[in-house]
């Protein structure tokens, strides 16, 4: 590894500025989802344990540089107490005497939590005064917010390099995970890439035809590399004018050696709704007047087939329109089979995106992956083969 962890650091007595992803979803002003807040739950306690003071930067919402109160952390004190089983403190800034005197009385096994980093237009900036001004607040640094590693900002990239810096363990977790999954993975290595459109995911594919063994296409994007081929995908999500760009990846593919993986047969329906008339068809018969919205059995097979040889693992994206039955029925039965290989010990499982996620959770296959990102833009930019400038920041 590159970058230091917690356990390279000396915490005791030490203010430990500890950048987060706490961006929670809040009704009526109750956090109604507290799974950021416990994955971070391991670092805070971590540099608590070794008599550190965690001070906790972090962003909410997109105030554009300006005090928006609709968009405080305040009201996420009564969860973080919770989750944390510990008191914390509230700045009513991330920078300047408001932070400085919270910090400056935060008591051992105190936790203190600083005002939304974007009320400062500096912060989206990687403003070097704003970073230098929250330097001042702290000893170390620990960057625990993977999911915002992709942006150069202040609290991310500016801060890791005035102070001494580490990954917490989140963040650890997700770089072990990924360098396992891309890095030096075990092979053969098979990605699941899905989801509406290629446009998307262009650079995604780009890079992993490169380095996995083979890919599997699903979702809207395999009727775009279908239709590439010259089959008609009748009233289907497609975006023809990828065409070219389509072909141009199976050749990169067909060069690098590895095998593409688009549905034999597929399940096309008239409707898009819930239990809609539906039918299976050969991938060269979809009606003109039909959608193709899932994946057919002979095609599940194979990607059952797939999984089955591969070592590694890597999921992005469905492989249908898995948000309404029985158009759920490939991406279900594929995330099934890759938990039951991970739990048994055969298949190195990572997975990530925010429709990854929520697909795997309906499936009930996520407990089972060997490791599943919450980040979105960081898990796909890191995916495409980018230097992640709040990663890179901690080398």
């Amino acid at each position: 590894m590159a970058w230091k962890t917690l356990d390279d650091m000396d915490l005791a007595g030490k203010r430990v500025l500890t950048r987060v992803d706490i961006n929670v979803p809040v009704e009526d002003g109750k956090v109604t989802d507290t799974t950021r807040i416990e994955r971070i739950a391991a670092t805070v306690q971590d540099i608590l344990d070794r008599g550190g003071k965690p001070i906790l930067l972090a962003h909410f919402g997109r105030p554009k540089g300006e005090r928006n109160m609709d968009m405080s952390l305040q009201p996420l004190i009564p969860a973080l107490e919770a989750v944390f089983g510990a008191p914390v403190v509230f700045a009513a800034d991330c920078v300047g005497p408001a932070a400085a005197t919270v910090v400056d009385a935060l008591q051992d096994g105190q936790v203190a939590l600083l005002e939304n980093t974007r009320f400062h237009a500096g912060e989206t900036k990687n403003d070097a005064d704003l970073a230098a001004e929250m330097a001042k607040l702290g000893d170390v640094y620990c960057n625990d917010a993977f999911s915002a590693a992709h942006r150069a900002h202040a609290s991310t990239e500016g801060l890791a390099r005035l102070l001494p810096a580490c990954a917490g363990r989140l963040m650890q977790a997700e770089l072990s995970a990924l360098e396992s999954a891309l890095g030096t993975p075990e092979r053969p290595v098979l990605a699941v890439v899905g989801g509406a459109k290629v446009s998307t995911k262009l650079e995604l594919l780009g890079n992993l035809v490169a380095k996995v063994d083979m890919l599997v296409i699903g979702g809207g994007m395999a009727n775009t590399f279908l239709a590439a081929q010259g089959i008609d995908v009748g009233k289907s999500l497609c975006e023809h004018e990828m065409a070219d760009t389509a072909r141009d990846i199976l050749t990169k593919a067909k060069d690098a050696g590895c095998e593409i993986i688009l549905p034999v047969d597929v399940v096309v329906a008239r409707e898009f709704k819930e239990g809609a008339a539906n039918e299976v068809v050969a991938n060269t018969a979809c009606p003109a007047d039909a959608m193709i919205l899932d994946a057919g059995p002979e095609a599940v097979k194979a990607v059952h087939a797939a999984i089955e040889k591969a070592k590694t693992l890597i999921w992005n994206g469905p492989l249908g329109a898995f948000e309404i039955a029985p158009f759920d029925t490939a991406t279900n039965a594929a995330a099934k089979f890759a938990a039951e290989r991970s739990e048994a010990g055969k298949l190195i499982s990572v997975a990530g995106g925010g429709d990854t996620v929520a697909a795997l959770n309906k499936a009930d296959a996520a407990v089972d992956f060997s490791y599943i990102s919450t980040a979105g833009g960081a898990f796909l930019e890191w995916m495409e083969g980018k230097e992640l400038p709040g990663v890179a920041a901690l080398s």
